[in-house]
């Protein structure tokens, strides 16, 4: 087995060159060298890194920190560990802190300090809270309910019992968003996400007779992840025809499985397909050969998304990665890696999971001309329809017209709306 990169029909010393998408000004190239000696030293910029975190920056947003404020839970929950901790304590501790100040506000207005020296028949708001240090430790046995002892309220002073009241009521509310969010944190997803596991390349090789480009995920848990939903979005830089300038253009990549449910059963590592033809988007760089010859070809960025819902939790999980041309290898497949056991059990050796291997019978596809498609469309009367769309169709008629051959009937055809 072998995990070697293809190489390049024009020799070694040729390079696989793709491009960067990330220059601001639309005139400037999209490749940051045009000397031989930054050849080596090109990177393209990814939208998506490999574990599935977003490398984009946003900037000059007005108001930031007041659309943050309006939604305080999401902000909590998206902080990070050490600032959520510090916030903990320093709200803890403020608000103890807080009405520890009314607290000795209120027995400074009724005189209960040891510096007025209040009489021996002076009944006092609070026992035994003469000084400020007193009011702090009163405000935080009764935000803790940790229990007064001597330090107690009385009925001398009503407004002492609404500020009790106040007190509990906010400080209940804060330690129950608090708490909220600390579980909310906990109980993500995202930790089961990086369990599931995507490999290091895509591989275009021959599937069922057809080009297909694969990838390969695994569940490196045993509880099992339901309704799995693999997706692809192309993105590539394009012209449209009122000749706007798209730096990330988004197009939809389609995998499936071989099987056919339509959530595949993720207890096994499996092989996920998208068949590359006519309608697919990777079919300008596959009618190449991968090309790699071809910069225009080459640019472009393939993220591959999973959702699934963790069966313990009933959580929605989504895992992400991304592929770059050159992570794309043309002519290779995946070796099998699940063997029976003398046990008689299943066993997947994670440890040829991201290992290919020479395709027996490279790839080969030819993009058919524009033409053909044009007249299917205008032979079906569908102007614009939806490849899928028109493929039904054409199976519909197809069906009819076999049972009109076995029915001694005239074919019949079925048209589907293009709404």
């Amino acid at each position: 087995m072998t995990s070697s990169m293809p190489t390049s029909p024009h020799g070694s010393a040729q390079q696989k060159v793709c491009h960067c998408q990330t220059q601001t000004d639309a005139l400037k190239p999209l490749l940051s060298g045009t000397g031989p000696g930054s050849q080596s030293h090109r990177r393209r910029r990814r939208v998506l890194s490999k574990d599935g975190r977003s490398n984009v920056r946003i900037e000059h947003v007005s108001g930031r920190g007041a659309l943050y404020l309006r939604d305080p839970w999401t902000t909590f929950v998206d902080m990070q560990w050490r600032y959520k901790l510090i916030l903990f304590s320093a709200t803890f501790v403020g608000t103890w802190f807080t009405f520890g100040l009314l607290w000795y506000l209120l027995a400074l207005v009724h005189g209960d300090l040891l510096e007025f020296e209040p009489p021996a028949n002076h009944t006092l708001c609070v026992m035994q809270m003469q000084t400020l240090t007193g009011a702090f430790l009163f405000s935080l046995e009764t935000q803790t309910t940790i229990g007064y002892g001597f330090r107690c309220i009385t009925e001398e002073c009503p407004s002492a019992i609404v500020l009790l009241i106040i007190q509990l009521l906010i400080t209940t509310a804060m330690e129950i968003f608090i708490t909220g969010t600390f579980l909310a944190k906990v109980a993500r997803p995202k930790k089961r996400g990086e369990t599931v596991r995507f490999s290091q390349h895509a591989v275009v090789a021959y599937h069922d007779g057809k080009p297909c480009l694969m990838i390969r995920v695994a569940n490196m848990r045993k509880s099992l992840l339901l309704g799995c939903q693999v997706t692809g979005k192309l993105l590539q830089p394009c012209v449209s025809k009122e000749g706007e300038t798209v730096r990330l253009d988004q197009r939809n990549v389609t995998f499936s499985v071989d099987t056919a449910s339509e959530s595949p059963f993720l207890i096994l590592p499996l092989t996920f397909y998208h068949t590359i033809d006519n309608d697919s988007p990777l079919r300008a760089w596959a009618a190449k050969g991968g090309g790699w010859t071809d910069p225009e070809l080459a640019d472009f960025e393939l993220l591959v998304m999973m959702s699934s819902t963790v069966e313990p939790t009933s959580a929605t999980c989504q895992v992400r990665t991304s592929y770059l041309p050159d992570e794309i290898l043309w002519g290779y497949e995946f070796p099998p890696i699940v063997s029976l056991s003398p046990m008689g059990k299943y066993v997947a050796d994670l440890a040829y999971f991201d290992k290919v291997v020479k395709a027996k019978t490279p790839p080969l596809f030819k993009e058919s001309p524009p033409s053909n498609r044009q007249s299917y469309n205008s032979s079906s009367g569908v102007e614009g329809g939806d490849p899928e769309k028109m493929q039904l169709e054409q199976s519909y008629r197809e069906r009819g017209e076999e049972r009109g051959r076995v029915r001694d009937s005239s074919p019949f055809s079925v048209r589907i709306s293009n709404v």
